[in-house]
């Protein structure tokens, strides 16, 4: 029987989402710190997204076409550590780019083939993902909690060494994960581009893109908005918190609810929660009571549609074509749809206001749920619960 390497994969989830807890909310503080301007700030900060666009769909090719995914997972963890280490030494903004470019390329490659390797040791039991995905979420809870402690006793340099720490734990975890050879199917040799063209699977990419770009002012703006409502710094931390909690929650349930559910029911009912939770957090923003309900959708809006879009990406993408399939799915979602909503926020911040900007996210909430609705659907794959489905899933 094949044993999951359930801790040594947990881990590696653990200090990979611990860095995002560590560095996206702080890093801007110690650049800030170097005096550099808002519009440098968000520079440097873009590169995680825009190397988000094409570094995976690069290192997904690689690991497809030559089966060396271990290889790229570990060297992706070492010089992301070298790159970062770099900003030891570096205070102006032409280097800083280049430090930033590296760490972000070769960091973004690793988690797509990651997830890929997850599910070949997952094997059938594909609910039991988010039992180890979850770990991430705690990692993101303890970073964010810890630096900001942290950060509050020492100079803003201190988060240099959180994140080049968590980074070294990243490498050191990526030097024990076992290979799992990919299951073998039916339909190994079918080109990617076919796969693709079928319009469940554009209609899936597409919906996952709209819901990334739903969330674009949320990433952005949410603190923000909070506190020109009033709320206090501890009260935004957290809620930030609570969102995560529900996240972990969310996980801890996919199991059970892939068992009673289809992914196509769920994932209608995570980006019907999405239209919902991004018109109240426009305009309820005044009734702390309507905020804590927003965070606790945060459980359907993020956890279960990652876990469930995730898991449908792997199913439709089989053997060796994962790696890209998945990389497919970080590039077009984190990445484009991200950086898309990011964009339009910050452009409609000030010139529409904080209720119709975040009313924009609902929009793009809609047209995910649409195409979920009219295009994701119709085969065994979806449509079924986990149980139920025997032999090819994909018809």
């Amino acid at each position: 029987m094949h044993a999951l390497p359930y801790w040594r994969l947990s881990g590696y989830y653990f200090f990979y989402f611990a860095f995002i807890g560590a560095f996206s909310p702080y890093f801007g503080l110690y650049l800030q710190s170097l005096s550099f301007s808002a519009w440098d700030i968000g520079l440097l900060m873009s590169q995680m997204q825009l190397m988000r666009l094409f570094g995976p769909n690069l290192w997904g090719w690689l690991a497809d076409r030559f089966g060396r995914r271990l290889a790229i997972i570990r060297l992706a963890g070492l010089i992301g550590l070298a790159g970062f280490t770099a900003f030891f030494w570096l205070d102006k903004l032409p280097a800083m780019l280049l430090a930033m470019a590296v760490l972000a390329f070769f960091w973004s490659a690793a988690l797509p083939l990651v997830e890929t390797l997850t599910f070949d040791h997952l094997r059938e039991e594909r609910g039991r993902y988010s039992r180890i995905r979850l770990w991430g979420s705690i990692g993101f809870i303890v970073a964010v909690m810890a630096t900001g402690a942290l950060l509050d006793i020492a100079p803003p340099v201190g988060v240099l060494w959180v994140c080049w720490v968590i980074l070294v734990g990243i490498l050191l975890y990526a030097l024990t994960l076992p290979e799992s050879p990919p299951l073998p199917h039916p339909r190994d040799a079918q080109p990617i581009g076919a796969i693709l063209r079928q319009p469940k699977v554009f209609a899936l990419m597409a919906a996952c893109f709209a819901m990334s770009a739903a969330h674009g002012a949320f990433y952005v703006f949410y603190s923000i908005h909070l506190d020109a409502h009033g709320y206090t710094k501890t009260e935004v931390g957290l809620l930030w918190s609570l969102g995560v909690v529900a996240e972990i929650v969310a996980f801890m349930c996919m199991a059970r609810l892939a068992k009673r559910f289809s992914l196509r029911v769920i994932l209608l009912a995570c980006f019907a929660a999405a239209v919902v939770r991004f018109l109240l957090m426009g305009w309820g923003v005044e009734s702390a009571a309507i905020m804590i309900f927003v965070q606790l959708l945060h459980g359907l809006t993020f956890g279960a549609y990652h876990a469930s879009a995730i898991a449908a990406v792997n199913l439709w993408f089989p053997g060796k074509t994962q790696g890209r399939g998945q990389a497919l799915y970080s590039s077009l979602s984190f990445g484009a749809g991200g950086l898309l909503g990011a964009l339009i926020s910050g452009r409609t911040w000030d010139w529409l206001g904080s209720g119709w900007t975040f009313t924009l996210g609902s929009v793009f909430a809609l047209i995910g749920l649409f195409l979920i609705w009219g295009w994701v659907g119709g085969n065994a794959a979806l449509d079924a619960p986990e149980r139920a489905k025997t032999g090819d899933p994909v018809q």
